[in-house]
């Protein structure tokens, strides 16, 4: 028998979101795939079961195959009202252990997960050194030494410019390559080193493109005024190969408090 909430059939829809964690390790990705099993899919296959009904919830946004996150958010519509308790523990017990629903909140009815987003961060996170309990969730170096300030200098490059195409997987479709960059800087404690990242929206690829760039621009491969040029090219050919997805994590993703339905 299927989980089910205690639940009151209602005649109109309600609009929630969720708040979901997960490892990405195993997962080809947030988005439905064909062949290919995601996030979405098993959080879908999760919620119908509870409410016996097809469910598709509307993400944020994507990560790509092996990129984790700690916070995303999506919504959904329903029709009952139910426990928000109850549902947490019933929905969790049902997703596999790197899948996780934090909370579920009414929000207005127009509210959008992806639309309304005002800045999405991400951390890319790096070891210095071998860690065995880092593997899947940080890049490692091993006698691998990167200017660290250098590449902070060309962190602060990135603020000052809007169309980062050159940092685009190729044959995106997508109507601007312009965004916003607030936040952009490495900080290192001891051997982690994490780049953090904020901005109201991120291309396909494109932290990934950044941190491969940076990092050779920490080993002197490319030079401040390269990366400059790197920018203004708008070409992914001059920039340098993606980082691995294991590293990187979207942490954060803000939306006006105006939305959320206090309850």
């Amino acid at each position: 028998m299927p989980y089910i909430c205690s639940h009151t059939k209602l005649t109109f829809q309600l609009r929630y979101f969720i708040e979901i964690a997960y490892n990405g390790t195993n997962y080809h990705g947030w988005q439905l795939q064909p062949n290919a099993i995601t996030v979405q899919e098993l959080i879908n296959k999760a919620i119908a079961t509870i409410f016996r009904t097809d469910i598709n919830v509307v993400g944020a946004g994507r990560t790509d195959t092996g990129v984790h996150s700690e916070q995303l958010f999506a919504h959904l519509d329903l029709e009952v009202e139910f426990n928000v308790n109850e549902f947490k523990y019933k929905v969790n017990s049902l997703l596999p252990n790197d899948i996780a629903v934090l909370d579920i909140r009414r929000v207005l009815d127009d509210a959008h997960a992806r639309f309304n987003a005002t800045s999405r961060s991400y951390e890319y996170r790096m070891f210095l050194g071998k860690n065995p309990f880092l593997i899947d969730t940080s890049l490692q170096l091993i006698n691998k030494k990167l200017n660290i300030d250098k590449m902070n200098e060309a962190a602060r490059i990135l603020l000052t410019y809007t169309n980062f195409k050159c940092f685009s997987r190729s044959n995106s479709d997508v109507k601007t390559y312009n965004c916003d960059i607030t936040i952009a800087e490495w900080k290192q404690t001891n051997q982690q080193l994490i780049f953090y990242i904020t901005a109201d929206r991120f291309l396909r690829n494109m932290v990934r493109a950044i941190v491969g760039t940076l990092m050779e621009v920490g080993t002197g491969k490319t030079t401040i005024e390269e990366f400059k040029k790197i920018i203004e090219s708008e070409d992914r050919r001059n920039a340098g190969p993606s980082a691995p997805a294991h590293g990187l994590f979207l942490t954060q993703v803000s939306y006006p408090k105006k939305i959320f339905i206090d309850e």
